[in-house]
């Protein structure tokens, strides 16, 4: 099965020296279950590049337009901007859903599942970029298509630590202080999922999931501050 990137591209206003570069960043690792002598690995390493770029040229950004911001804030704000759900969103509004490379299987799953797959691939089309044009090409991408939402961020402050508000609202009101347990873990270690309950005394209070730790703790926090209506 091949995919014509013509209109990618044209989309998003790149051209690839090396289409094999680009093709390659569409490649998940069930596909090439389903087909081992396809030409192109998957999109692992591509993605690990991409994931080092991606933080650099947002924390550069960060640094250099918000000097009043401390390191702590800074790296809220990052988190919000560069997580598995924004990244997801972004990815989606840019087509790529229509040229991933995926097994039979992963190509029926629309739900969470999707959404950590287009987040890698936005992250491995940062590092496919990265290494065929420059640091310079893919930094441009990044503020164009990502910096953006950082408005939103700010303005519905989305950037606040879910797992301290949730802590300073449950000592205020009733005077515990939360406690996660991770519930589940699934997948390989490449792309894990995790479940996380947040606990006050013995009492769960709300679920989270998250491909970290943290990032599902963070779902968690936010989802009790909901249902707690604090």
């Amino acid at each position: 099965m091949d995919k014509d990137f013509k209109k990618l591209k044209e989309n998003l206003e790149i051209k690839f020296k090396d289409e094999n570069l680009l093709k390659q960043a569409f490649v998940h690792r069930s596909y090439l279950n389903e087909n081992p002598a396809f030409e192109l690995g998957h999109n692992e390493r591509l993605e690990y590049l991409g994931d080092a770029v991606l933080e650099l040229a947002v924390t550069d950004y960060l640094y250099k337009n918000y000097p009043a911001l401390a390191e702590g804030e800074m790296t809220n704000l990052r988190a919000a901007l560069v997580n598995s759900q924004m990244l997801s969103q972004i990815a989606d509004r840019l087509g790529f859903n229509d040229f991933l490379y995926l097994s039979k299987g992963e190509s029926k799953e629309l739900g969470r599942g999707r959404q950590y797959i287009l987040a890698n691939t936005f992250e491995a089309f940062i590092g496919a970029l990265y290494l065929d044009q420059s640091y310079g090409a893919s930094e441009k991408f990044i503020i164009h298509n990502l910096i953006p939402e950082l408005k939103d961020i700010i303005d519905k402050k989305l950037w606040r630590d879910h797992k301290s508000l949730f802590q300073e609202a449950a000592q205020e009101r009733v005077g515990i202080t939360p406690n996660y347990e991770v519930l589940s873990e699934s997948g390989p270690d490449h792309d894990k999922n995790f479940k996380v309950g947040v606990y006050l005394g013995k009492e769960l209070v709300a679920q989270g999931e998250g491909s970290s730790k943290n990032e599902a703790q963070q779902r968690a926090a936010d989802n009790a501050l909901k249902l707690k209506n604090w």
